[in-house]
């Protein structure tokens, strides 16, 4: 302690006791009622006023009208309402929309390009028929577009680990691993 000096000491239990306070206040308190959220949707800046515990599936289906997304289980463990969030997967219907603010957001409706072409995942669904009451299908394609993003190359045992959070209750599955394949043929002659 000799060598620390006061000031030395001083600084160290003042900083200790910030560090307690900071602690023990957490983050900053937002609402009750709606505040400015901030989101990047498929490209465009969407600016709304929202209570913080609204959804990101609820955010971009009432308030955007980009409806391409569905709730279905409403609980995070069918995958319908999968969106592609700064490169990573997130199921929508249980992520908050203020937690996603100044992140990239990617939902089916923004997969079509700018002349109506489709994007080659969802080209490969329907070419290969893989959707029946069609509930699922806005989250496999996207979660297959986020596969074939990350793992151009997959593996059919990639294929069915990436889209193992979704669930089709019709039972297409077979159909959508042939669309995921036929995709991954599709995107990589698109690449080359």
């Amino acid at each position: 302690m000799k060598s620390a000096g006061v000031s030395g000491l001083a600084t160290a239990v003042t900083t200790a006791t910030a560090a307690h306070v900071d602690a023990q206040t957490g983050p900053a308190v937002v609402g009750p009622g709606d505040v400015p959220v901030a989101l990047m949707v498929n490209g465009k800046r969407l600016d709304l006023r929202i209570e913080p515990r609204v959804t990101l599936l609820d955010a971009i289906r009432n308030r955007a009208d980009l409806t391409g997304n569905k709730r279905v289980c409403d609980r995070g463990t069918c995958g319908a309402c999968t969106m592609i969030v700064d490169g990573r997967t997130v199921y929508s219907c249980s992520t908050l929309a203020i937690e996603v603010q100044g992140k990239q957001i990617r939902t089916v409706d923004g997969l079509v390009s700018a002349n109506g072409t489709m994007h080659p995942v969802q080209q490969a669904f329907c070419d290969q028929d893989a959707m029946m009451c069609g509930f699922c299908t806005p989250g496999f394609v996207v979660a297959t577009v986020a596969l074939l993003e990350k793992h151009p190359n997959a593996t059919p045992e990639q294929m069915k680990k990436g889209l193992d959070g979704n669930i089709c209750r019709c039972g297409t599955f077979v159909r959508v691993m042939e669309a995921a394949q036929k995709a991954k043929t599709m995107m990589g002659v698109r690449r080359g």
